[in-house]
């Protein structure tokens, strides 16, 4: 297995993407004040240009661009996400959650068909190794709370913000 990665910067964090041909395999934020302090050599935090970017990786990286930049609602790539069989199966349940949607735990667990897998599922979902592209950051607390979030609490904010925009009414 000859894994590549690489690093695009979001407005709310740096992604680190890997993977090889069969798929993506992890998308994860880092931390942009870390970075410094990070396991990243100087080489690697400079900007990636896209050339430098490993070619199983472009439709990623381009793909997450046009979705922070308000163009791009669903994903359409080879995900080979690692994890146990439940793990997989929650997280191919959060395909499910359309963009703009959010569902609870409770809806989720009844969606995998056992409600009292609640708990399984939650941490199933806080272990989703594909940020933003398995969208684990639409599930919300059954009081509508923002529960829980391996990005911070502030990036789920942030995510459920972008993709539902507040339309600002013009008084004229």
């Amino acid at each position: 297995m000859n894994l590549k990665t690489t690093y695009y910067k979001t407005p709310i964090g740096t992604a680190k993407i890997v993977g090889d041909e069969n798929g993506i395999q992890s998308v994860s934020v880092l931390d942009d004040d870390a970075l410094s302090e990070f396991v990243l050599s100087e080489d690697e935090r400079l900007e990636v240009t896209n050339s430098d970017i490993p070619k199983c990786l472009q439709d990623c990286v381009t793909q997450l661009e046009e979705y922070f930049e308000g163009k791009r609602i669903n994903f359409n790539l080879k995900l080979n996400p690692q994890g146990t069989e439940f793990q997989k199966k929650v997280w191919q349940e959060l395909l499910n959650i359309p963009f703009n949607k959010t569902r609870t735990y409770l809806e989720q667990s009844k969606a995998l068909g056992d409600v009292k897998a609640i708990r399984a599922v939650a941490s199933a979902n806080g272990k989703n190794p594909i940020w933003i592209i398995i969208p684990c950051h639409r599930v919300i607390g059954s009081d509508g709370s923002l529960t829980g979030y391996a990005g911070g609490i502030w990036r789920k904010k942030w995510l459920l913000a972008h993709e539902n925009p507040v339309k600002q009414q013009s008084l004229f």
